[in-house]
């Protein structure tokens, strides 16, 4: 049977992969490796570094190309669809390398936390053995790099989405909130008298951009520091943590 290796490579510095994750990807016999198309390059590419850095010798790698999620169904109906073809291009892309039976893909931050990969697995057919090596997610390396803890003192914290936010506003009773995924700046649908906001993007790598305060003073800042460095780069990844003022 063959078996896929789902590897946490954290957010793009070599050091966030753990020895477990470092071994799985020198023992591999394959790596897949996502092209997200044109002026996204760079992503593909700093896998390839990560494999560099960690193998002497490093393994064949087989890219494909991600599809184009439609939005004309509605959000979830998309989602399915969209995961339905990239377990094709995945399938594609091992069948063309029949001995490989240790089938390796680096995934950003950690394949258990808003990340579709195991979803995507679970659509492979023949199914193959699956391992998840878990890796640094965002929101430790967000909270490293500010040297914050997530949570106030004996209180809960969620994890969510910018859509949620700009959907459903605060999820209360929650005093502090992880966002990801948000590509629209999302806090801009709150309150800003109201909160603290923790922001990072490229958070942990030799590019990181780190701003904090409240709310209704760096938001501006925030969304144009945001702006700027995704055209500087064409792609960008960040993270915010949100917390509610008390009194």
């Amino acid at each position: 049977m063959q078996e896929l290796f789902l590897i946490g490579i954290g957010t793009g510095n070599p050091d966030h992969v753990t020895r477990e994750g470092a071994r799985a990807i020198c023992d591999a016999d394959l790596i897949l490796i996502p092209r997200k198309g044109s002026g996204k390059e760079d992503l593909a590419g700093l896998r390839e570094q990560i494999i560099n850095d960690l193998s002497a010798t490093p393994p064949p790698l087989a890219h494909f190309d991600i599809p184009k999620r439609r939005a004309d169904d509605g959000y979830l109906q998309g989602v399915e669809e969209w995961h339905d073809a990239i377990a094709r291009r995945w399938q594609e892309a091992i069948a063309r390398h029949k001995d490989a039976k240790r089938v390796a893909l680096l995934i950003w931050g950690d394949p258990s936390l808003y990340d579709s990969s195991l979803r995507i697995a679970d659509r492979l057919d023949p199914k193959p053995a699956i391992r998840v090596i878990p890796g640094i997610t965002a929101i430790q390396a967000l909270t490293a790099a500010h040297a914050i803890p997530i949570n106030e003192l004996g209180a809960p914290y969620i994890v969510t989405t910018g859509r949620r936010i700009r959907d459903e506003g605060w999820p209360d009773p929650v005093t502090s909130v992880a966002v990801m995924l948000d590509g629209e700046c999302s806090f801009q649908s709150l309150d800003p008298d109201r909160y603290d906001i923790w922001w990072g993007a490229f958070v942990g790598m030799q590019e990181q951009i780190l701003i904090h305060g409240p709310l209704h003073e760096v938001s501006r800042q925030i969304i144009d520091t945001r702006a700027a460095a995704r055209a500087e780069h064409s792609w960008i990844m960040d993270i915010y943590l949100l917390r509610k003022r008390t009194g």
